[in-house]
């Protein structure tokens, strides 16, 4: 991992387990998050249906896309963070800001990236699947989280809740948001989302799969 790349930043008192930071990531740590978010997407139902997972070329197609939104998220400035455990990168965080609310129909440079790499139908279908559920989140500001996992094989030790929790600490740093939004197709998750405090705000239809639409007002000084 090229640690020079990723800049620590300020770490919960009550961390468990000393070899686990928060760091703040830049366009350096691409290959190391393109690698995570696919160890954990490419399994996901939302993912299968949007990249036509019985089709040859799948495994292309979503890492195309991956690399394609994260590099649209560092062009546009947005923050991402991640969890490294012994200096390893485990979990990362693409933040959307309040202030940049991104409608991918109309950035002609990625769609045409996209169209030529993941194809013409998969690029439809995400853009369909991404404007769905930007009408389910509120209209005012907030923030949003496209892309965040943990690697699989880190998965049920904490980690994601730890990632949330500072996400949280990243968003209270703008005034002007009300909360955070993300999204999941995957209904096990649903628990684990409730207990953070994230709310379901609205369901879409993706194919045969049911996409849950969350989201967790700022708590309010």
């Amino acid at each position: 991992m090229n640690s020079a790349a990723k800049s620590e930043i300020s770490q919960p008192a009550n961390m468990a387990e000393p070899d686990v930071k928060i760091v703040r990531l830049d366009i350096s740590s691409l290959k190391e998050a393109k690698s995570i978010i696919y160890q954990a997407y490419h399994y996901e139902p939302t993912f299968k249906y949007l990249f036509d997972a019985e089709r040859p070329g799948y495994g292309q197609r979503i890492r195309a896309t991956i690399r394609e939104l994260m590099e649209l998220h560092f062009q546009k400035g947005q923050d991402a963070i991640g969890v490294t455990l012994d200096d390893q990168l485990v979990a990362v965080a693409f933040i959307g800001s309040p202030d940049v609310r991104l409608k991918l129909s109309d950035q002609l440079n990625w769609r045409l990236r996209m169209m030529l790499t993941a194809g013409l139908s998969s690029t439809r279908r995400y853009i369909d699947y991404h404007e769905q559920v930007a009408s389910c989140l509120p209209s005012d500001q907030h923030h949003e989280l496209p892309l965040w996992c943990v690697h699989p094989k880190y998965q049920n030790r904490g980690i994601g809740q730890l990632l949330l929790n500072a996400v949280e600490q990243v968003c209270a740093e703008s005034p002007r948001s009300a909360g955070i939004g993300l999204d999941t197709g995957n209904s096990r998750y649903l628990d684990f989302y409730h207990r953070m405090g994230y709310e379901t705000v609205g369901e879409v239809k993706i194919g045969d799969v049911t996409e849950y639409v969350l989201f967790k007002p700022k708590r309010r000084a």
